[in-house]
């Protein structure tokens, strides 16, 4: 029978307090960087896959592509919008790709940031390297520079992935592919 000794058995307690802190906040907060994807068929969601398709998955942060012939299936971590307010579900179509994307403020945006400018193409814009504009005014898909808000609620209304996903993505999918927000 092994013993363990009073200061082996300290010694444990001591690194797994230490330890508790840390997992505790990981997996907690609103604000935690995580994405715990939900498995997505896309048939679920479409008749067919036409084109290809694409289901941005809100409440995990994923978003899930199929491409027309079946044989490609991508998972990709994103930033979602921060309210239910600003959160558009449902059916749409990719209508128009941009690389170098220039980003204009929407009219709520302006009222709630009277600061906010237009801005070109470059390492500040908003809209990362790539975008994906869908059949709803002012709703895309689009890269982020800024990678901490990837798998956080930290957008308006868009859908975003880090530059080198939506560079992949955007590859991948015509004009014409099907999307569905949930």
């Amino acid at each position: 029978m092994n013993k363990v000794s009073r200061r082996r058995m300290m010694g444990l307690i001591t690194v797994g307090g230490l330890a508790a802190p840390v997992v505790a906040r990981a997996q907690s907060g609103p604000d935690r960087n995580i994405s715990s994807f939900t498995m997505q068929r896309w048939q679920d969601h479409f008749d067919e896959l036409g084109l290809g398709a694409i289901v941005a998955d809100t409440g995990s942060r994923a978003l899930h592509f199929w491409s027309g012939d079946g044989e490609t299936y991508r998972t990709y971590p994103t930033s979602v919008p921060i309210s239910e307010e600003l959160t558009k579900r449902g059916y749409t179509e990719i209508v128009r790709k941009k690389e170098g994307p220039s980003w204009t403020p929407t009219a709520s945006m302006m009222e709630r940031f009277p600061h906010y400018r237009p801005m070109g193409p470059g390492p500040d814009n908003p809209l990362g390297t790539h975008a994906m504009y869908l059949s709803w005014p002012a709703y895309l898909i689009h890269g982020t520079h800024d990678t901490r808000k990837i798998g956080r609620l930290s957008s308006d209304g868009c859908i975003g992935l880090y530059n080198e996903k939506i560079e992949e993505l955007f590859g991948m999918c015509p004009v014409g592919t099907q999307v569905r927000i949930i």
